[in-house]
């Protein structure tokens, strides 16, 4: 994915260039759930790596690591959860799917469209947090890193924008067990540096 960018003002005939020092290798990976429950706060819950572009580094999440915030957010809420997730390939392969018929008792999870970006909540927080680093010119990976954390955790604090995200998707909550947490789940990737 293209660094995010956004739009900017500029002499007539100039095109305004931000130069920023640095390789294009580095990457800020993000995993996120937005959790959902008639009656109760929505909450955003979500994970951050940074990528350097180090010789044997992971470059983003694989399944364990989904499988772990999976975990993560079943201890968190304390409920059973009804996951609807994108068709991202590591959700469909072979652990992801052991993982979840072990654990049917309280995990129930649905498949979204094989392309349905409009039906997923979580899409909408990922283009929130990419509107505001759309200028941002980082001097490092951790510049950008704080960035993204800092916005995420705003974000946390605001439940009726993440409930506005859900609502955008035009979808409703229908039979779901009556003590459950839906929880939409996608994951994302932001270019640390653009190279100019």
């Amino acid at each position: 994915m293209t660094p995010p960018r956004s739009r900017t003002w500029g002499r007539i005939g100039r095109t305004p260039v931000v130069r920023v020092r640095g390789r294009g290798s580095e990457r800020v990976p993000m995993a996120g759930m937005t959790c959902y429950k008639p009656g109760e706060r929505s909450r955003l819950i979500y994970r951050i790596r940074e990528y350097r572009g180090r010789k044997g580094e992971p470059k983003g999440f694989g399944w364990r690591d989904f499988r772990d915030l999976v975990v993560r957010v079943h201890l968190q809420l304390g409920t059973p959860i009804v996951l609807v997730w994108d068709n991202v390939r590591l959700h469909l392969i072979a652990g992801m799917k052991d993982f979840i018929a072990a654990n049917a008792d309280w995990l129930t999870v649905f498949q979204l469209p094989t392309y349905a970006p409009g039906l997923n909540p979580t899409e909408g927080i990922w283009s929130l947090v990419k509107r505001d680093l759309g200028n941002l010119a980082a001097a490092d990976l951790g510049q950008t890193t704080r960035a993204v954390k800092r916005r995420l955790k705003m974000l946390q604090y605001r439940p009726q924008v993440i409930d506005g995200c859900f609502a955008e998707t035009g979808l409703r909550f229908g039979e779901a067990p009556p003590a459950a947490t839906s929880v939409f789940t996608r994951g994302q990737v932001l270019a640390g540096r653009d190279q100019s």
